[in-house]
């Protein structure tokens, strides 16, 4: 097994999609309303395959090699499934508003888990907005009369974001990304999202999207927080630490000289999302290009990751040796 692994994207042509994906990532297609470039999946239907191996999807590489690519303890938890979810999204016009369910309330639906997830925003509209959590304590029956009437944004928090923003979403927190926005998502691998509201939307027949209004009440964390947002203090050179939850540990980096990724020392793959810059990427056998619009996977077998140059990456990985959750 190569300790530098690449995959190839799947693009997602949204109604709400815009034209950022494309260039980002160097690609010259005539494609329209990419809104979402699938980097790392393991979603079933949805799996992206190794670029030098192509018909090798990323869950076969993980029953093929188990532990030395997810880890001892993830393989353990996961077994042959891919963890984690990587996109960027780029939304020209509004997301709907939505919430994802835990793990528990997945399970007691019917799904097989619940979805947690993170925002990194990139270079995005000066203009842009999200939602993210309530501003405003509700019940699930005023919940359920602001999504009749349409008012249901009034009681979320609405933030203008910018460049290198992050916002955490544990399952539970309404949300909605805004027109304008450009970021890095990452999240559980699941694909289970309950629909809220959807501004009244229809397609050209007059057909709106389906709404999940009785699940999505199930879901919800009806907590108020004075802030949702992932406030943190840049550094260059060395790991700042964004998310530390059960489910994937986040950092970016910011260099301008070799640093060495400490994740390398956990039991756990490595992910690395190129986010500005380029530069070049070092294992202890390995030396390949790493530059914006790229996505990598790192064995857990390697010890040592070296990342070189001038550029901004998030790195990701699962702290098994630190948290512990009953699955």
């Amino acid at each position: 097994m190569k300790e530098i692994l690449r995959f190839r994207p799947i693009l997602k042509q949204t109604l709400w999609g815009g034209e950022k994906i494309i260039p980002f990532k160097g690609m010259d297609l005539a494609l329209t309303n990419v809104g979402e470039s699938w980097e790392l999946s393991g979603v079933a239907g949805n799996e992206t395959t190794v670029v030098d191996m192509p018909d090798m999807t990323l869950n076969q590489l993980v029953s093929v090699y188990g532990p030395s690519l997810l880890g001892r303890k993830n393989y353990e938890r996961f077994g042959n499934e891919f963890p984690l979810l990587i996109k960027f999204i780029d939304a020209r016009e509004n997301l709907s508003i939505q919430v994802h369910p835990d793990d528990e309330t997945a399970r007691r639906q019917g799904k097989a888990r619940g979805k947690t997830e993170m925002w990194y925003l990139m270079e995005s509209a000066p203009d842009a907005t999200l939602y993210s959590g309530l501003k405003q304590r509700i019940t699930p029956e005023q919940y359920k009369m602001m999504v009749a009437d349409g008012s249901i944004c009034d009681a979320l928090a609405q933030y203008q974001v910018a460049e290198d923003n992050v916002f955490f979403l544990p399952a539970g927190r309404i949300h909605a990304i805004g027109a304008g926005c450009f970021l890095a998502e990452i999240q559980q691998t699941s694909d289970v999202t309950y629909r809220i509201y959807d501004f009244n939307r229809c397609d050209k027949d007059g057909n709106c999207r389906q709404l999940h209004t009785m699940e999505a009440a199930e879901s919800i964390d009806y907590s108020v927080y004075p802030d949702y947002r992932t406030h943190y203090t840049q550094h260059k050179n060395k790991p700042v630490r964004l998310v530390d939850c059960p489910y994937f540990t986040t950092s970016v980096y910011d260099i301008e000289q070799t640093v060495s990724v400490e994740a390398a020392l956990k039991d756990s793959f490595v992910i690395l999302i190129g986010l500005k810059g380029e530069g070049q990427l070092a294992t202890a056998n390995e030396q390949s290009p790493f530059a914006a619009g790229e996505t990598i996977l790192i064995p857990a077998k390697n010890r040592v990751i070296n990342v070189s140059g001038k550029m901004k990456f998030l790195e990701v990985h699962i702290d098994n040796q630190k948290i512990q959750i009953d699955e």
